[in-house]
């Protein structure tokens, strides 16, 4: 049976072939050339082969070491291949990660998220999907997403919470009216108003629904949103109000008048939480620790004083 070459022995082969010199390929090694000489010869014993040819001013491959130096190209450079990936997972970001995100929270985060961890981590992949709070957390428990950016809580068991930042909700009104007239919303200005919602798919339409109840606004139950741009559109043609996320208002409503009015509410102090969600039995728990390291540098780099940073 033939004895398998090192690992060294291909690489001190591939130096030979490419210089065409015992010196220069002792040299780029960083060994003599009694030692590269030793090693060479060990690797023809070994295959069996004759691999190289000395003429005068160097060396040339016989037909069976270009054949072997093709194999032995393939193998160091899937062989690098392998530490390189190795040397990722330590760094706590494996290739690919599958991240669910709510339509409400993705389009406005995610951009500069894939950015910032394209540059630190260029191998790296995200897949992303976005679904509605309730569908992205059954899809995380059942294993198709490893991670999911979504309004807190969530009503899941055994997962893993990590809190990012909270995002303030301000009203949203027609222009014509008559509170579009005042400088910030109070409690007391909400009672008694129609007041438009997402779906009860959203964790925000709970959010606002108890909000609506201890101030005594009426929630729709005539219209329910699928997306803020359907919210904001109603809005616009003055069928109630609404509450919109600060980073949708700073990507999707033109200052100073957009085609709605947005108003403060409550000093800002009015606000959901955003967070990662994953399973808490998942092996990617460095990874998914190092995606949210990315997540808050987006936060701070991008959004300082839009919106408050958790964690």
């Amino acid at each position: 049976m033939t004895e398998a070459p090192s690992l060294r022995q291909l690489r001190y082969f591939l130096h030979l072939a490419e210089t065409g010199q015992y010196g220069r390929a002792a040299a780029r090694a960083g060994i003599s050339q009694p030692s590269l000489s030793l090693q060479i010869a060990e690797l023809e014993r070994r295959l069996r082969l004759k691999l190289v040819e000395r003429r005068r001013r160097g060396v040339v491959l016989t037909p069976e070491g270009r054949a072997v130096r093709e194999r032995a190209a393939r193998i160091v450079e899937e062989l690098e291949a392998l530490v390189e990936t190795a040397q990722l997972l330590e760094t706590g970001m494996p290739g690919q990660l599958r991240l669910g995100s709510t339509p409400t929270i993705g389009p406005y985060l995610l951009p500069g998220l894939v950015r910032r961890l394209h540059a630190a981590y260029p191998e790296a992949k995200l897949v992303l999907r976005d679904g509605a709070p309730r569908e992205l957390t059954e899809d995380l428990v059942a294993g198709r997403h490893d991670v999911i950016l979504t309004q807190l809580p969530v009503a899941a068991r055994d997962v893993t919470v990590l809190r990012l930042f909270r995002e303030p909700l301000s009203v949203a009104l027609a222009h014509e009216h008559p509170l579009a007239q005042a400088a910030e919303i109070r409690d007391e200005d909400l009672a008694g108003q129609e007041v438009l919602s997402l779906s009860s798919a959203y964790a925000l339409h709970g959010q606002i629904a108890t909000l609506c109840r201890d101030l005594g606004a009426h929630l729709s139950a005539d219209y329910e949103g699928t997306s803020l741009d359907a919210l904001r559109q109603m809005v616009a043609m003055n069928m109630g109000l609404t509450f919109l996320p600060a980073l949708y208002v700073r990507s999707e409503i033109s200052a100073p008048r957009g085609d709605v009015a947005v108003r403060p509410f409550r000093r800002g102090r009015f606000t959901r939480s955003i967070g990662l969600v994953w399973r808490a039995s998942s092996g990617n728990a460095a990874s998914l620790n190092r995606l949210a390291e990315v997540a808050r540098e987006v936060i701070r780099a991008d959004f300082a004083g839009v919106v408050i940073p958790e964690g």
